[in-house]
């Protein structure tokens, strides 16, 4: 997307070229508009920016500026954005260990943050064990619930990683989210969606969408061998989406 680096990153990241990850794309009204994190790893020197591009080539994109940042003043970590639109009503969820994820509200005519919306985020998800690790929130609508996806545990330590994929569920996407026992996710709930098994490693950092044959999951994960990409589909057929087999 850059080309020649993003050095309105480093005040947030406070290095230079700080590591740009996590980027969330959506092609509305004829654009592509892309949140993306900017953060020094394992801090909350981190902040999410806002590109546009008529076409999606590399290098046509334009910076629209900063829409969240974090530092050791809050309690949350603005890395992963997910965009979720339903009607009028744009929401951008985040969040990284610390006090989970959060939601803000979006002005659909920028892009950026509702005014005041900033300092005040809803909180829809967190842990209170293991470092409080969740992140990676991906908010996807399916008939009539909307689905709180993440993941849990650590990311990105090879053959040792131990992420995993969660997922609970709300009759609106700005929070009540509970999981299949019920328990709400801003009090540690979440369904186990996929985990380590057989030769896959840690999946993780999963985003999901539908085709004209279902609803598809992305996520990438480990094997002796390296890091790969998963797809699988998903089986919404009892309401709680479950991994159909490859």
């Amino acid at each position: 997307m850059w080309p020649d680096g993003a050095p309105w990153t480093d005040p947030f990241t406070l290095t230079s070229n700080g590591v740009l990850w996590a980027p969330d794309c959506t092609y509305i009204d004829g654009q592509f508009i892309i949140y993306y994190a900017a953060s020094s790893f394992g801090s909350q020197n981190s902040a999410i920016f806002l590109a546009k591009s008529k076409t999606g080539h590399p290098g046509s994109f334009t910076h629209e500026g900063l829409v969240a940042q974090s530092s050791t003043l809050l309690d949350y970590n603005a890395i992963d954005p997910n965009l979720i639109i339903t009607g009028n009503s744009w929401r951008l969820s985040l969040g990284s260990f610390w006090t989970g994820i959060k939601e803000f509200d979006v002005d659909p005519l920028t892009g950026l943050l509702l005014q005041g919306n900033a300092t005040s985020p809803t909180s829809v998800s967190e842990r209170f064990v293991n470092s409080n690790s969740i992140e990676a929130s991906v908010i996807f609508q399916h008939k009539s619930f909307y689905y709180l996806f993440s993941s849990w545990d650590f990311c990105c330590r090879g053959v040792n990683s131990t992420y995993n994929i969660r997922v609970g569920r709300s009759l609106t996407p700005s929070g009540g989210f509970v999981d299949q026992d019920n328990i709400g996710l801003i009090n540690g709930g979440g369904s186990l969606l996929l985990g380590t098994h057989d030769s896959i490693i840690g999946p993780g950092g999963q985003d999901l969408l539908e085709d004209e044959g279902g609803v598809i999951m992305v996520y990438h994960y480990y094997t002796p061998s390296g890091s790969f990409l998963g797809i699988n589909r998903l089986d919404f057929s009892t309401g709680w989406p479950v991994v159909i087999p490859t």
